[in-house]
């Protein structure tokens, strides 16, 4: 069955991350329905084997298909990576299907000539090398420059932002001498827009900070205009589910969403 202009869109990640995303679309979108999951039971993806992140896509996305999703956003760079492909075949035209890596990659591909790139991301992120190589297919021209930075997650997902701790582990990352020189620097984990402001910081503000949030979600409004797939009228609310219940989870979804945020918690894994 073909997807139709008044289902909702369906988006999930590990953790909080996207619901940076999340925010861009109803931002961009007032007019759709949100579903959000977020697979806090098996945070963070990134350390997970691509075999277990591509089992956890193909189920959560099941979940979105139940609720009647027209679309399948893989709001997660480690999913993204390991998994948009056996989505896509895994959905087989049931809604659309789309990942927060492409348009990244696009963007920064046509923007930058030649130069540096640095890329940041979750040890599945970076080892994938799917940045690098999607870069590179585009604009050879582009040096790209990548390191995990597996701390980063579980420091935002315990809730230390802002503070000593957190500038502490920014630091120790980026001060590596192989960002020397960078003019981009790609946040390949949603999770880091939310301390997007201390590395811009970090870097005295000389270096464009990159995270996919608004990204995506013009490409997901591009699309359904492109599919005639955009909502007209009033939304319903939105829905929020998670698979392990964490009090930061519902701090920042009430946060980004500026109201009530009513989560489910919903874990099929057990």
């Amino acid at each position: 069955m073909q997807p139709e202009a008044h289902q909702p869109i369906g988006l999930f990640d590990s953790g909080v991350g996207g619901l940076t995303v999340a925010h861009s679309i109803q931002s961009l979108l007032p007019q759709e329905k949100i579903i959000y999951f977020g697979d806090t039971f098996h945070l963070p993806y990134g350390d997970k084997s691509s075999e277990s992140v591509r089992y956890y896509a193909r189920r959560i996305s099941d979940f979105l298909l139940e609720k009647n999703c027209k679309t399948v956003l893989i709001a997660c760079n480690t999913a993204s990576s390991s998994a948009y492909d056996e989505v896509v075949e895994h959905v087989a035209g049931r809604a659309i299907v789309l990942n927060v890596v492409d348009p990244v990659v696009s963007m920064v591909s046509k923007k930058h000539a030649d130069g540096k790139v640095g890329v940041i991301g979750t040890k599945g992120t970076i080892n994938s090398q799917t940045y690098q190589q999607k870069i590179h297919q585009l604009n050879a021209s582009l040096e790209v420059i990548s390191m995990a930075t597996p701390l980063f997650v579980p420091m935002i997902e315990e809730g230390f932002i802002y503070d000593d701790i957190s500038n502490a582990i920014i630091r120790a990352y980026l001060t590596d001498k192989r960002f020397t020189g960078i003019h981009t620097l790609i946040l390949g984990c949603t999770h880091y827009p939310i301390i997007k402001r201390q590395i811009e910081k970090f870097f005295n503000f000389g270096v464009d900070v990159i995270d996919a949030a608004n990204i995506v979600a013009h490409e997901l409004k591009t699309t359904l205009e492109e599919m005639e797939l955009m909502h007209t009228g009033k939304p319903d609310r939105h829905e929020f589910y998670i698979s392990d219940y964490t009090p930061y989870f519902e701090k920042i979804a009430k946060m980004f969403f500026e109201s009530a945020v009513q989560l489910e918690q919903l874990n099929f894994w057990k």
